[in-house]
């Protein structure tokens, strides 16, 4: 990393140390020029147990301390809890769908172009200029577990965890590339951004699987950055006498995370110059989809994204439009029912705003080039919390029953704005085919392990069907369905060899037999 990028992420909180590598106190001098900035910052408290601690602790406080401009975090939080205003009170707010220039549907687009799409996708693959980013940073607390969301079972009849279904997506796409090019040895990079708690498991998961037949040295495990989490009356909190209480930084930390670990210098040595980005929850996403690469590559855009139709004017989803004549995407809390429910004057069965956002994004390695000239632009949001800390007067630790405190973080698309609308474009694809996220606990119904097991197993089953085999089950509806391996099929292609045969369901198909 050269001094500018470092002194520049070391200005904005970016950068990240492990704790507790250090077993020497740093010296006298180093402690009070430290505690000089955080008194100066009115931050001080920070220091309440320092004297007290055993040198290890010493050490290990002061090298999260000293990582930290606590002038920086007071000036974040003042603008995330009291955000510029952006235009008058007499300037209304602007939204407009995506103009056609920018957008596609797979839904309705022809059939010539999303073949085009998917070839030139392809040969970019075969190129070399293709790379993967993982956001999964995430643990399944909701689903019961506390390891990272990437490592759960999703309760397949293979019983194959989320992480190898997207490592074999990948490693088939490079078999498809393979195949067209006649090129052997078709590699694409996957960086999988990891949080604190999620890194080391996350890589002892992919040691354990023997990184699901990819190459080692092509998955690249690193980590988001954290910010300190700040009370009520805007104090940054001891999580223990010698622990400073930091979160994650959010979705939106990818962009300086990609520094930070080197990724982006990976990239560069690689030649990658088309980038998909996407969460890890979702079981159904199209890893490194060539037509997704083809279609933003064909438009020349920094960034593109997928989007799925809104299921109806309620569904509390974000949308891709247009906001004051820049990309960007609104909450459903932030629009009014008449905006909601508006139809689309061309298509009046559809409503105007319907591009849901997926979390699903290409962006071009020439942009993430300028990450340096608008990382701080970026704002910053407040998540009240409830966060267990050290009380200062006391020494003991509290467990709130009520949020007490404050979590900064950003979120990957508050970049979109900064973009002119030329150099942005969104895919629209099928719900259905693509976007089935895992939130919640087993049995709630709605986005649960058992909806994303029946997504796959649904998705299976057509393809089979499409492909002219027969799928028969004498189960009830949960188990009617056919699991194909990723390593048979990216997409439904290659399953002509179960032309006319008869599949009992539920069943597995890893293989051409």
């Amino acid at each position: 990393m050269t001094s500018t990028v470092k002194n520049l992420l070391d200005k904005l909180n970016l950068t990240s140390s492990e704790e507790g590598t250090s077993a020497e106190a740093p010296s006298e001098e180093d402690v009070k020029t430290l505690r000089e900035k955080y008194a100066k910052a009115d931050q001080e408290q920070v220091f309440a147990f320092y004297d007290d601690l055993s040198t290890t602790e010493k050490a290990s406080l002061y090298e999260r301390l000293a990582s930290i401009d606590p002038k920086h975090i007071n000036e974040i939080t003042e603008r995330a809890l009291n955000p510029p205003k952006t235009s008058s009170k007499d300037e209304e707010t602007k939204l407009e769908p995506l103009p056609e220039s920018a957008v596609a549907s797979i839904l309705d687009s022809k059939t010539d172009d999303i073949d085009s799409w998917y070839a030139s996708g392809l040969d970019l693959v075969a190129e070399g200029q293709v790379a993967v980013v993982l956001m999964a940073g995430g643990q399944g607390t909701r689903l019961g577990s506390s390891a990272p969301k990437g490592c759960f079972n999703i309760g397949l009849p293979s019983e194959k965890s989320l992480f190898q279904i997207q490592a074999e997506r990948i490693w088939k796409v490079q078999q498809l590339a393979e195949k067209k090019s006649g090129k052997k040895n078709i590699v694409v990079p996957w960086y999988v951004m990891t949080s604190g708690p999620t890194r080391k498991p996350t890589e002892e998961f992919f040691e354990e699987h023997k990184y699901f037949g990819l190459g080692k040295d092509d998955v690249m495990i690193f980590e988001q950055g954290v910010l300190p989490c700040i009370s009520n009356d805007g104090k940054i909190l001891l999580e223990s006498k010698s622990k400073v209480a930091v979160a994650p930084d959010g979705n939106g930390g990818i962009y300086q995370a990609l520094l930070t670990s080197n990724v982006r210098t990976d990239m560069r040595k690689r030649g990658i110059q088309h980038i998909h980005a996407y969460c890890v929850d979702n079981c159904l996403v199209k890893v490194a989809d060539p037509v997704f690469i083809g279609f933003a590559a064909a438009k020349k855009v920094d960034i593109a994204t997928k989007v799925v139709r809104k299921r109806n004017a309620k569904e509390s989803v974000g949308l891709i439009l247009c906001k004051n004549g820049k990309p960007d995407v609104v909450e459903y809390s932030e629009i009014d029912s008449a905006t909601a429910e508006a139809k689309d004057p061309k298509q009046p069965d559809l409503l105007k705003f319907r591009a849901a956002n997926i979390v699903n994004h290409y962006y071009s390695f020439q942009f993430l080039e300028t990450i340096e000239e608008w990382a701080h632009k970026l704002p910053h949001h407040v998540a009240r919390k409830k966060i267990p800390y050290v009380d200062i007067e006391s020494g003991e630790t509290v467990k709130p029953d009520k949020p007490n405190g404050i979590k900064l973080e950003q979120f990957v698309f508050d970049v979109f704005p900064m973009l002119n609308l030329e150099k942005f474009a969104s895919m629209e694809v099928k719900r259905e085919d693509e976007f089935s996220p895992l939130k919640n606990a087993k049995g709630t119904g709605e986005d649960d392990p058992d909806t994303s097991k029946k997504d796959i197993l649904d998705q299976g089953k057509n393809w089979i069907q499409n492909a002219g085999g027969v799928v028969t089950s004498e189960g009830d509806a949960t188990s009617d369905g056919v699991e194909v391996s990723p390593l048979v099929s990216y997409g439904g292609e290659g399953l002509d060899f179960l032309r006319g045969k008869d599949i009992k369901a539920p069943a597995v198909i890893e293989k051409e037999e």
